[in-house]
């Protein structure tokens, strides 16, 4: 037998290491993630904005039909009335207003449009479970510009009664810019009377790998001090920085897949989200044209959630068809297997597959995702799993009151 004086050596020589990767390292968020981030540019935010999108994707959905998206034929047919319902209640889950690349008014117009759109969503009934800004960048020639936008869009932002909003911040370059911007962020805070979450987005090389040889992600990610809550990568910045052909810059290009892997690493376990990015190619024009993008569209949504990256950008209201038809078809056929499998694991039944507890988290969060989106109900998963939504929160690892939304 080892003496027990070594026992205590071993936990006296790592306690420190256990303390410092449990507060790098807390865990998977427990909360609800939007399938989704509309951007609309800020002077495009206009009253009725939410219900506009939902009403814009179905007349399109009304006008062309659906083509053939290379999904399960028996699936669209199931989830089509529920995205049309979707589209009628819910059709954006997180809105970002954009003051950035998409915001196309002169510097001078810029206070009056974010002021404008502020008290445009400050106004409005029904809005979106999720909601934020994205101001410019911490760069030198935009660093003031996007600070006041924020101030002004949040302070106005607070009349809406919410308690809680989204900042983007976009093009980081160095991990100083995010602990700079900190202090910011807890200023905003005092001054709008929100609670503020910090998103970054990955549109630089600098971003993925610094001067020095290493990687800048999750130095960027814990310098935030556990106020980032997801990396959302940019297409078309970080591809154009690559030098890749305009017409092959694609979130599903090679080097795309490189930089978000790099997010889902550096992400893992610490609770925020590696987020996808968009398709510019939107669903307009003919049909054949509309056709051609939401089938283009639908494999990079299907693609992503394969690839586990549960949210990305759309940045059209036709763009929210493609969205939920993927996405719905997505959960709902993973609901079977993902059943048997976590009864089996409840009941510790004997089967073709033995599941370890985190193989089980990661099945009851897929349904809980699908619940969330409105792609499943609760009814139907209780009956194919035999367990009731705090079952499966407590076998995710969510806290119950953790599962709703913002407000």
């Amino acid at each position: 037998m080892i003496p027990v004086e070594l026992y205590d050596e071993l936990d006296r020589r790592l306690a420190p290491v256990d303390a410092a990767r449990l507060a790098a390292y807390p865990g998977e968020s427990s909360g609800r993630q939007p399938v989704h981030t509309c951007y609309v540019p800020a002077d495009a935010v206009v009253p009725g904005l939410v219900a506009h999108w939902g009403a814009a994707a179905l007349a399109a959905l009304d006008e062309h039909g659906l083509p053939d998206l290379g999904l399960d034929a028996g699936l669209v047919e199931q989830v089509l009335p529920r995205v049309r319902a979707k589209l009628a209640t819910e059709p954006v889950e997180d809105l970002r207003v954009d003051a950035e690349d998409g915001y196309r008014g002169p510097p001078e117009a810029e206070d009056g449009d974010v002021t404008a759109a502020a008290a445009v969503l400050a106004a409005e009934t029904g809005l979106p479970p999720f909601l934020g800004v994205r101001a410019k960048s911490l760069e030198e020639p935009t660093r003031r510009r996007g600070v006041r936008s924020l101030d002004l869009f949040l302070t106005g932002l607070a009349a809406a009664g919410r308690d809680r909003a989204i900042v983007t911040l976009p093009k980081v370059t160095a991990v100083e810019q995010v602990a700079a911007f900190l202090p910011v962020l807890d200023a905003l805070e005092q001054a709008s009377g929100l609670a503020l979450d910090l998103e970054l987005q990955v549109e630089t090389p600098q971003a993925v790998l610094g001067a020095d040889g290493r990687t800048t992600l999750a130095r960027m990610l814990h310098a935030g001090a556990g106020r980032v809550t997801s990396l959302h990568y940019g297409t078309y910045d970080y591809s154009a920085a690559l030098g890749i052909a305009a017409a092959h810059q694609s979130s599903d290009h090679p080097a795309a897949d490189v930089a978000k892997q790099a997010m889902q690493v550096a992400v893992a376990g610490t609770g925020a989200r590696a987020v996808d990015g968009s398709t510019n190619v939107l669903p307009v024009g003919t049909t054949a044209a509309v056709h051609e993008a939401w089938q283009l569209h639908a494999g990079l949504v299907r693609r992503a959630l394969e690839r586990g990256f549960y949210q990305g950008w759309d940045l059209h209201p036709a763009q929210l068809v493609t969205r939920y038809v993927a996405t719905y078809a997505f959960f709902r056929a993973a609901l079977p297997a993902a059943a048997v499998r976590l009864a089996g694991y409840v009941s510790r039944v004997e089967g073709g597959v033995l599941d370890e507890p985190a193989t089980a988290r990661a099945l009851a969060t897929v349904v809980l995702r699908g619940l969330d989106c409105g792609a499943l109900d609760v009814a139907e998963v209780q009956s194919a799993t035999g367990l009731d939504r705090t079952a499966l929160d407590t076998l995710a690892g969510r806290r119950r009151d953790a599962t709703r939304a913002p407000s």
